[in-house]
């Protein structure tokens, strides 16, 4: 029995160790998807027209011209730039802007690969906005979009390229657009996190808009198929990869397997949190949740506390193995409220709550999460019964190990978050 418990450390210690490495990698919820990417495609007689918006900078952010020693560099096209405390700042051009819109918006035609049977097409830019974050008109659906482009521009005083948004309208005419489509991007700023980036497709040619989501800088082409499920799907792969990138998600199921001991209580665990997150992702989405600035912050907090608390009775399975199913089903319920909640925030990052079929939007995020979930459970209840056959002491070993590891790294998240929620209150 020693023998076979000592062979199994170095399998935890590893695990241990992994632990501590990926939190690098990850980030809470709500610092994720900042930076959003919507386009409506209308259908139109003579082919399509994409109304796009796109913060500024993955427009510029890559053209800005090399400093020559002291001296500025030369600015990127449509900005102005200049020396504060020493720190090199850009500016919105106004004035460049209402002379030739048009080439701002050439530069997203470039990089935006709308093809036809494998053939890119080019689109004409018809009208350019820039708006200050925070002045932008709506943009959630087609008729806001519409209503966008009719507005004016309010660039005084001029803003920082980081705190602008471009609105822009570009027409593909095609004589046979057929049934299918691609859309991608080629732009590569070269920005802080821009592999968070959220890209939102909204595509118009039925009566029932379809709605795509894609993470990233969208270099892999989204199939556009008329009447076909691929916004559903979208959503759905969506759901999947923010769970399983979302470390603290991850490490809570992680401990909701370690203390359960039996099949049966994993399912009744399982539920728990399922039906529970899936109540809070929908009222959080919707807004029935507090609006201030503390609020987000909190609930991460509270997800490292229920990380906390699960990995404490995993390494305690005796005294929950004489809790009630019932009381098992409640406490997991609870818990699931919270972490809904933070699904919740990542989904209106990528979502507003005016865009079309938002329903199946949010049942097929809701379904990715359950799938994400799921995988997880797979992945790692049968390698815990194997161990647990192959020696008892050894499998406890292995569980009380990732346990203690979890409760390490959810205590730092724990001290970070609520610095956050101070912050936020002062």
């Amino acid at each position: 029995m020693y023998r076979r418990t000592t062979k199994l450390r170095p399998v935890a210690a590893i695990l241990t160790i992994a632990l501590f490495i990926i939190p690098g990698l990850a980030a809470a919820h709500f610092l994720l998807n900042l930076n959003v990417r919507i386009l409506h495609i209308e259908h139109v007689e003579s082919g399509l027209r994409v109304y796009y918006r796109t913060p500024m900078p993955y427009l510029v952010a890559d053209k800005v011209g090399k400093a020559d020693g002291d001296d500025l560099p030369l600015p990127a096209p449509f900005t102005t730039n200049a020396f504060e405390n020493d720190q090199l700042v850009h500016y919105v051009d106004p004035g460049a802007i209402l002379r030739d819109g048009v080439g701002l918006g050439q530069i997203a035609e470039a990089g935006l690969s709308l093809k036809t049977g494998g053939t890119r097409q080019t689109g004409v830019v018809e009208q350019v906005l820039v708006y200050r974050v925070g002045a932008e008109p709506g943009f959630a659906t087609l008729e806001e979009a519409r209503t966008a482009m009719q507005s004016a521009m309010s660039l005084d005083p001029p803003p920082y390229v980081g705190d602008a948004v471009a609105d822009i309208t570009i027409r593909y005419d095609l004589a046979d657009l057929g049934h299918d489509y691609t859309i991608s991007s080629t732009l590569d700023p070269g920005l802080p996190d821009q592999e968070n980036t959220a890209n939102l497709i909204l595509d118009y040619g039925s009566d029932k808009p379809q709605v795509f989501r894609s993470s990233g800088l969208m270099y892999e082409p989204i199939v556009i198929r008329q009447g076909g499920s691929g916004g559903f799907w979208s959503f759905v792969v969506e759901g999947v990869h923010h769970i399983l990138a979302g470390l603290d998600h991850v490490l809570f199921v992680i401990c909701l397997v370690l203390g359960a001991g039996t099949l049966r209580t994993l399912l009744q665990r399982i539920t728990g949190f399922t039906v529970g997150h899936s109540v809070t992702l929908s009222l959080g989405f919707f807004g029935y949740v507090p609006s201030a600035d503390w609020f987000i912050p909190a609930v991460e907090t509270g997800i490292a506390l229920s990380i906390i608390y699960a990995a404490w009775m995993a390494i305690r399975a005796d005294h929950v193995a004489g809790q009630s199913d019932g009381s098992i089903l409640v406490v997991t319920t609870l818990i699931g409220l919270l972490h809904g909640l933070g699904f919740s925030f990542v989904l209106q990052e990528i979502l507003q709550v005016s865009a079309p079929n938002i329903w199946q939007s949010l049942l097929a995020f809701n379904l990715g999460v359950e799938i994400g979930q799921v995988m997880i459970v797979l992945l790692l209840w049968p390698a815990l019964m194997f161990l647990h056959r192959r020696s008892a002491t050894g499998w406890r070993y292995v569980a009380t190990t990732l346990a203690a590891a979890c409760i390490v790294l959810a205590i730092y998240w724990v001290v970070e978050r609520s610095i956050q929620v101070v912050a936020a209150m002062a």
